[in-house]
Order: structure tokens, then sequence, then C-alpha cells
């Protein structure tokens, strides 16, 4: 086997080098020719922020900012609130708090069957008074849909590369197309309606809020009779129908729970305003029927008086076209 030929010190060096420090003069960087695809579409226009995720006043990583969405959300999808306070409520009291209150609710959603059930829906949680109080300014102060709306770019407009219309293209916090509760349009008008609101008084200490999806008296007197039960109009379950409800857990829980208020369709309700509104015999359906009748009591009322004046008109005006006809006829009588 012929041996190898030896390498001069050159060679030696050059082949212990790594490959990526060697340098060629003569390599030059070649830019590829763009591929037919790109000259004949044009570039999409960027979004410049996920449209889950817009730009905020508020830094949407804490989490007070998300705290204040999910307050705000609660505020304005949830037609009937009732705040409690609690009082150092431990977790298999509040455990045993919500199982009583579903059991309850559920057998008010078996009392009309063909009714959306109620039950899923009905929650009660903690919230902190302060980010409760900034989201009902919002809600109360904060109408973003009399607000302008962003203003998508025309496909005919120069400034856009194509025809698709995206409304999230500028990355402004302070833009005023933003909606969202965490702009800075909801800031500034928040901000700007620092009056006391009717629930301010009661957003201070260790509070909890009952929400429910919809206005119904019947799953309301339920709630009461389990948190805030007050004889004889919201008694407490019976021993025999509910034995669970007389745990250990379960009393010391509704011991510490105070009711404060109630806010229902916007309005503000002290605890005996709740209570009215739970008392309601019928529910929504004999308070409609309550304000028909009064309606057409009403309504029979001024078609009464109407139909007396209009009778007493026509009874004067006979009597004295009567009048007028005997007097003309004792004149010619007399001539």
């Amino acid at each position: 086997m012929p041996s190898r030929p030896p390498l001069c010190a050159r060679c030696l060096r050059a082949s212990h080098l790594p490959f990526q420090t060697r340098t060629y003069a003569s390599l030059q960087a070649i830019t590829p020719a763009p591929s037919p695809s790109r000259t004949s579409t044009s570039i999409p226009p960027i979004s410049r922020y996920p449209p889950t995720q817009p730009p905020s006043h508020r830094p949407p990583e804490f989490r007070k900012s998300q705290l204040h969405r999910q307050y705000t959300s609660l505020l304005r999808s949830s037609p009937l609130l009732l705040l409690f306070q609690h009082n150092n409520l431990r977790a298999t009291e509040w455990m045993a708090l919500r199982r009583e209150l579903a059991i309850s609710l559920r057998k008010a959603d078996a009392l009309d069957p063909a009714a959306a059930p109620l039950a899923p829906g009905t929650k009660i949680q903690i919230v902190q008074s302060s980010l409760l109080a900034a989201a009902l300014r919002v809600v109360e102060h904060w109408h973003p849909e009399t607000q302008p709306q962003a203003q998508k770019i025309h496909a005919s407009d120069p400034a856009t590369h194509s025809s698709a219309q995206l409304s999230n293209m500028s990355a402004n916090v302070a833009d005023p197309a933003l909606h969202h509760a965490l702009s800075r349009a909801a800031y500034d008008a928040s901000r700007r309606q620092r009056l006391a609101h009717a629930l301010t008084p009661l957003l201070a200490g260790p509070l909890a809020i009952l929400s429910f999806p919809a206005v119904s008296p019947a799953h309301l007197s339920a709630a009461l009779s389990i948190l805030a039960p007050q004889a004889p109009g919201f008694p407490a379950p019976t021993r025999r129908a509910n034995p669970g409800y007389y745990d250990l857990a379960v009393q010391g829980a509704v011991q510490k729970l105070m009711l404060l208020g109630a806010r229902a369709e916007g309005r503000v309700l002290d605890g005996e305003g709740a209570r009215w509104v739970g008392g309601m015999e019928g529910g929504l359906e004999g308070m409609r029927g309550r304000l028909v009748a009064m309606l057409q009591g009403v309504g029979m009322g001024v078609t009464g008086v109407l139909e007396g004046v209009g009778r007493g008109l026509y009874v004067t005006v006979e009597g004295r076209r009567g009048m007028l006809e005997e007097e003309a006829k004792g004149e010619r009588e007399g001539a």
C-alpha cells in the first residue's frame, strides 16, 4: 500500500481550523429572485395585536386587571346580584354552603320544567371591594355602543396592499376605537365620574356576590331561604325536608353571612327590597298579570271619566236647547 504524501505546514494549519471560521474571499452573497407567486399577489395587511388581547390602559398581565375585566363582565351579564358580607368563612363552610344552595336552586328549577334552568348559571363568589367599585363605575358611565367604531381601510385605498379589512391595525393605547373595559376611553369616562354610587357605601370590607343569569323571584326566594333565612317570608328548610342544611359547616357559614343589598336590572335595592322581589307571588308572570290588571283599571277609569264629561255636556246642551225652544214658543203665542 503506497504511503500518503506529507502535507505542508500551511495545509496542516488549515485542516485543523473549524469549518465555520474558514473565509473565502471569492464567495459572494447571492440574493435569490422572488417567486412568481410573490410578484403576482399583494402583501396581506399585518395585525398589530391579537384580537383577544387589544392594547390596554391597565397592564393586562396583572391579576388586578383580569379581575377588573371579570367584574365588569359579571355586572353587565347578570341582571340580578345579591351582595353579602362574609366574616372569615372557611373553605369547608363555603363548600357546604354552595352544596345546599345548588340543591335549593335545582328544586326551584323543577317547579317550572318548561323554563330554562338557572341553577347552573347561579354562582356565589368572593370579590375585592375596591376593584368591584372601579368596575361598577365603568359599567355605569361607559357605554361602548355609543362610541365611534373603528375605521377600516377601504380596499381601494393606496395605503393598503390587500382588500382584507382588519380592525386591529393600530396598536395605540389611546385609540378611541378601543371599546373594552381596560381601554383608555373607559378609564377616562370612569375617572370623570367620581361621584358616589348608590352601592358605594356597601363596597367595603369582605364581600361576596351571588349572581343570577335572569331575574326570577322563585330562585331568589330559594337562595334567600338558604343564605339569609327570615320567617315568615323566607323560612329555612325544615330538618326533615333537608337534613344537610343543619350540618355544622352550613350553620356556621349562614351565621357569618349578612345580606347587604341587591342590584336588579340596574336598580339598587336594600335587603328589604331584595326580599320584596323574592316574595312576588307567581313570579314575573304574576307581576305582569297584576300590572296588566292595574293598567286596565286605569284605562277603564279614564274611559268612565271621559264618558261622564261627554254625557254631562250633552245633557247641558239639550237642556239649554229646550229652554230656548220654550222661550221662542212663548214669544210666538204672545204675538
